[in-house]
């Protein structure tokens, strides 16, 4: 089963729910009000939204139809939660999700981004495991190589998984035009912004700047924790 026209909504709260089941276990599946924290936090995410209750119900409930996650509050739950149903959905595993996630979460970047920003999840033996799975995502239609732009050093990759995403790999945007026929959605539009932007900084800073987030990651999903109870 292929998707390929998920909403900048859809896309994040999947990104979400496949993320904190590997950083935050003992917090999934996640309620409601963790799920909107989660999608609007302002560690790694880009772009950074800030999406009402409505706005994250309705997508996850769509996702649900989808059979892309599914409702998993017990008996003894007074509060609504979700997981997600991506392995059985889309057949991927976990190295495949992690990097899969990341760039739900953050657009088109560099094989060397998402080793970085995807050990928290996996312990990479090399980047050369890394570009193999992307190959296996671009192999099911998950995920693109970008076209390398003048001044950029290394190719990029996106997730396919979004219409308008899949739209921009089809026709790029160029920085004076969008493609016709755009959806408006706030995850949508930043991915076309991305692929036609810059090359990002080099793998130090990169490094660094992701190892701060990861520990505002930490103290958010501590937060998260008590503000659901």
């Amino acid at each position: 089963m292929h998707f390929d026209a998920l909403t900048g909504p859809e896309q994040r709260v999947l990104g979400c729910l496949i993320e904190k089941r590997f950083t935050t276990p003992d917090q999934y599946p996640l309620s409601l009000n963790g799920l909107r924290l989660a999608c609007n936090q302002s560690t790694n995410r880009d772009p950074v939204v800030a999406y009402t209750e409505e706005t994250v119900r309705d997508a996850a409930q769509r996702l649900s139809r989808y059979g892309l996650a599914r409702l998993a509050s017990g008996h003894s739950s007074r509060a609504t939660k979700y997981r997600h149903l991506a392995e059985e959905a889309l057949g991927l595993g976990r190295e495949q999700l992690a990097v899969l996630a990341v760039l739900l979460l953050r657009g088109p970047q560099t094989a060397g981004e998402l080793r970085t920003r995807s050990e928290r999840v996996v312990d990479w033996a090399s980047l050369a495991a890394v570009e193999q799975v992307l190959d296996q995502l671009i192999e099911r239609g998950y995920a693109a190589r970008l076209e390398r732009r003048p001044g950029q050093k290394e190719e990029r990759f996106v997730q396919l998984l979004g219409g308008e995403t899949a739209a921009a790999v089809a026709a790029p945007a160029t920085a004076d035009t969008q493609p016709a026929g755009q959806r408006p959605s706030p995850a949508g539009a930043d991915s076309f912004a991305r692929v036609a932007g810059p090359e990002t900084d080099s793998a130090d800073l990169v490094a660094r700047l992701d190892a701060l987030e990861r520990r505002l990651d930490e103290l958010a999903s501590a937060v998260s924790e008590l503000l659901g109870r």
